[in-house]
């Protein structure tokens, strides 16, 4: 157990991250558990905290203060690791902590199983043309007419751009639906896809040409930034979709704006190149795209599902056993 973990987290973190008895089970992981409220500091008192805690180990959220470039002096060396509950930690550290030796975990995979549940609300959608259906009804009295044509998910072509976790959550949520899933991801070994039963694409272009939904999730690297063209995406077929869940910027988006304006395929987003999404992108002005302001995952009932992640990790910590969802410093040179 580790002498002393400090846990700076606002009441709603607490509530929402570890509700009920959890609260008490992960500061009971320490022996001396500091617990404050991280919008009580400036920049002066937060290392004033840091200084006179001087924590083995400290469990961040959204509201924690940026950690000062001296952390190490400040700590006398041992703050060693830091259990960051959310996503990118770019705004409470830098990668120089990091190459200096900081332990860094985030909620990683625990988050996948929602991130998927919303792709999977999005496809949905975008078949029945829930975005156009739903303005429609709410500011112009629409309703449907002999002609209205609608889409099931049922029995599609799936294509799964990337196939990391959240995309093999995806595959699960696909199983009732009756779907032939292939997945553009070179580097994935054949057997994961033979596990998933899932077939490989060979070609990034035979991905989108060849399958009627597109679920964009891959990686933002720099070889994939804007790897999803207008070609791409006009290769889709007629009446099919394009789902990103995934990195806005992997997208053209400059070119996604101009295929939906031309209604022949659908578009779900709940990532863009640009947060927030700015007042006047065309995304907002068209009925073909149904936009979401990133909130796939997670949900707020399932942030504690982040929590038991960081009450794992903190117990390996203490046991030297192996990290879950390390943030290395590529990690961190990838995050948005």
């Amino acid at each position: 157990m580790s002498n002393t973990i400090l846990y700076a987290l606002t009441d709603v973190e607490w509530q929402t991250f570890f509700p009920g008895k959890m609260r008490d089970e992960v500061t009971g992981l320490a022996e001396n558990a500091v617990v404050v409220d991280p919008l009580s500091f400036d920049a002066e008192t937060w290392e004033q905290q840091l200084s006179e805690t001087k924590p083995d180990i400290l469990v961040a959220c959204w509201k924690t203060p940026a950690l000062p470039e001296n952390l190490q002096k400040l700590t006398d060396g041992k703050l060693q690791y830091v259990c960051y509950l959310s996503g990118s930690v770019r705004k409470l550290l830098t990668a120089e902590h990091i190459d200096d030796g900081l332990t860094v975990t985030n909620w990683g995979n625990s988050i996948s199983r929602t991130v998927a549940e919303c792709g999977l609300m999005l496809g949905i959608a975008c078949m029945r043309r829930a975005s156009y259906w739903t303005i429609g009804m709410h500011r112009a009295n629409a309703w449907k007419t002999p002609e209205t044509i609608t889409g099931s998910l049922f029995e599609r072509r799936i294509g799964l751009h990337g196939f990391g976790s959240i995309s093999r959550e995806l595959v699960k949520l696909l199983q009732p639906f009756d779907t032939q899933i292939s997945t553009y991801s070179p580097r994935v070994p054949d057997a994961l896809l033979e596990e998933f039963n899932v077939s490989r694409a060979d070609t990034l272009e035979s991905l989108f040409a060849d399958n009627d939904i597109i679920f964009e999730l891959a990686a933002l690297t720099p070889e994939n930034t804007g790897i999803v063209t207008e070609e791409l995406l006009r290769s889709i077929p007629e009446g099919g979709a394009f789902i990103n869940i995934g990195r806005g910027a992997v997208v053209d988006e400059e070119a996604l704006a101009r295929v939906a304006a031309d209604g022949k395929i659908q578009v779900g987003l709940d990532v863009y190149g640009k947060e927030p999404l700015p007042k006047d992108s065309p995304f907002r002005q068209n009925d073909a795209v149904m936009t979401l302001p990133h909130l796939s995952g997670p949900t707020t009932d399932r942030r504690q599902d982040c929590g038991r992640l960081a009450i794992q990790n903190i117990k390996a910590y203490q046991n030297g056993g192996e990290l879950e969802s390390v943030v290395t410093v590529s990690v961190y040179q990838r995050a948005s």
